[in-house]
């Protein structure tokens, strides 16, 4: 057997034969030219505007088949589809290169492909590549469409795992998830469209490296959409223990159902807020198909990538509108303000080429230095709040001054707003994310001046560990019940309790349900993961009692390792 880790982009586990899809589209213009004389240059033109309009029948039908399959939040993931399909450039410069050098629309059109993959370099951002693929999405349609007969179509795949080095959002829509068992891509992220259809359609998908060259067709294979992981003609003793995981996935997905609107609390009454983390818009009612109270981490760095200007105060204003509406005016929404920086770059404002950017100028520390961009943001969300209950985060805080600065920018943007007689919210709760060490450290003083805390742990375990957790050489030190760790936690929470204030915590571990068990008997009052890890969670803490976790996490913090502080919790709580 062998094993491939990449990155799980849509939670699942898959079991099956893989199919090999080969784009043969996307090759050098040579490959499609031929020669048009001057004659037929017309009937050439009226080809290609054919092509183009059948391409933008097939995405609206597309609208509507995802409308119809995973609702209506995610139709608007082939607005700019749409969008492209009528911008005069790509007809005109497609067009040009037809009648200047007298050439096929295919080898036309692979001139424009040219000219994009120049212009959206992979080496930019992954954000970058993203919106690249959305480009190319659309523009491999119209060459699927030029061609006599037409190639073989992916969505012909049937009872296998998709094996492919890109698969574009119009392509991952077209699969029949009765018939298409599980992705894998070379490329992608987990914030690119192909991905959120993909988990919105709830097909597992996974994105590994070099994934075509170490799978061949008919392989038997199992991807865990969770985990990240590929497994290669696995043993029979493998299959069935992710034949029992799968099942066990699935019992608890029918159990969603039943405990979806039960509260989160413990047996003996403690009460806990489980919230969703999210990154678009149109994952809210994919958190409330999960049962998530609220949304605790709304990222807002989606809107400021992937474009040629930066996002006006009306465009960012509809947004946060939209979210606080859907979460039906009064259930909690905390937006983090802009944390752009670290991997997170704008194709809009230049980089600066940090050496280490992720200690570098990013999260509050770039907003107070672009003032002009994080006003026009708090304006958005000041006058969003009106429709719900939105409150406001700050990411990447490690000093006193920066909270105060950005408290009186909300003072002074307020005071604005209402003097050009803008509807806004007298008072939003303002927190602050506990990432970095000196400020948990000192978290007695920043509860005098915050609503709340909400602890980014994968940051925390970072900088506290001096980890780098993309780096898999040194994953192994990457620790979440690392003893530091906890102890900061701890100290955190410790500090809100006497302040009066309510500690939450948003990151991988308030994913797994043993840690958000130990989490609980820390103190912690709300915890936020990704939407589709939130029944396990609530259902491991509907089992103990919050007087046992109070217990376990007092022992928990003297242990010497995080091997130790595991293997107690998974004992400890196996007895529950």
């Amino acid at each position: 057997m062998k094993q491939i880790k990449g990155i799980g982009v849509s939670q699942g586990i898959a079991i099956g034969k893989a199919g090999i899809w080969e784009n043969s589209l996307l090759k050098s213009p040579e490959h499609y030219k031929y020669h048009i004389e001057n004659g037929a240059l017309e009937l050439e033109i009226e080809r290609f505007y054919k092509a183009i309009k059948k391409t933008e029948t097939e995405i609206k039908e597309l609208q509507e088949k995802i409308r119809t399959e995973a609702g209506t939040q995610y139709v608007d993931i082939f607005s700019f589809h749409l969008t492209l399909l009528e911008d005069p450039l790509l007809k005109e410069e497609t067009v040009k290169i037809i009648r200047d050098e007298k050439i096929n629309s295919e080898s036309a059109l692979n001139r424009v492909i040219q000219k994009l993959g120049r212009k959206f370099k992979k080496k930019q951002t992954d954000f970058l590549e993203d919106r690249r693929r959305d480009l190319l999405d659309v523009i491999e349609r119209i060459l699927i469409n030029l061609q006599a007969p037409t190639p073989k179509r992916i969505d012909k795949f049937q009872n296998e795992i998709i094996i492919t080095k890109d698969l574009s959002p119009s392509q991952t829509v077209s699969l029949d998830k009765n018939y298409v068992i599980g992705i894998v891509t070379e490329i992608g992220s987990k914030t690119s469209h192909a991905a959120i259809i993909a988990k919105a359609l709830e097909i597992p998908a996974v994105i590994a490296e070099n994934a075509t060259k170490e799978i061949k067709a008919g392989d038997r294979i199992i991807i865990d959409g969770d985990a990240g992981l590929i497994l290669i003609e696995p043993s029979k003793t493998v299959i069935e223990e992710y034949l029992r995981k799968k099942n066990k996935l699935v019992r608890l997905q029918k159990r969603l159902f039943f405990i979806r609107d039960l509260p989160c609390q413990t047996l003996d009454g403690r009460r806990v807020s489980l919230h969703a983390n999210i990154e678009f818009p149109q994952e809210v009612e994919t958190a409330k198909k999960y049962g998530a109270e609220g949304i605790g981490l709304y990222r807002t760095e989606y809107l400021y990538l992937n474009r040629k200007a930066l996002p006006s105060e009306e465009e960012q204003f509809l947004a946060y509108k939209n979210v606080a509406e859907k979460m039906e005016g009064n259930k909690p929404i905390i937006i983090r303000t802009i944390d752009i920086g670290g991997d997170k770059f704008t194709s809009v404002l230049p980089s600066i080429g940090e050496l280490n950017p992720f200690l570098g100028w990013r999260g509050i520390r770039f907003c107070l230095e672009r003032k002009d961009i994080f006003e026009t943001q708090l304006r958005a969300i000041l006058r969003a709040a009106v429709y719900g209950n939105l409150k406001i985060m700050f990411p990447m805080v490690s000093t006193i001054e920066e909270v105060k600065a950005s408290k009186e920018l909300i003072k002074k943007v307020m005071l604005a707003l209402k003097n050009e007689k803008k509807e806004v919210k007298e008072h939003i709760d303002v927190g602050i994310m506990v990432e970095i060490p000196s400020a948990a450290l000192i978290t007695d003083k920043f509860a005098e001046i915050s609503d709340f805390f909400s602890i980014g742990s994968n940051d925390l375990v970072q900088y506290t560990l001096a980890v780098d957790r993309s780096n898999e050489k040194i994953a192994h030190l990457y620790q979440p019940c690392h003893p530091s760790v906890l102890r900061l936690i701890k100290t955190t929470i410790e500090n809100a309790s006497k302040h009066k204030i309510w500690t939450g915590l948003c990151g991988e571990m308030a994913s797994i349900p043993e840690m958000a068990c130990l989490l609980v008997g820390m103190g912690v009052q709300e915890l936020s993961m990704a939407p589709g890890a939130i029944p396990a969670v609530k259902e491991k803490i509907r089992t103990a009692s919050y007087s046992k976790l109070k217990k376990i996490a007092e022992r928990a913090i003297h242990f010497n390792t995080n091997e130790q502080v595991y293997s107690y919790l998974l004992k400890e709580l196996k007895k529950s």
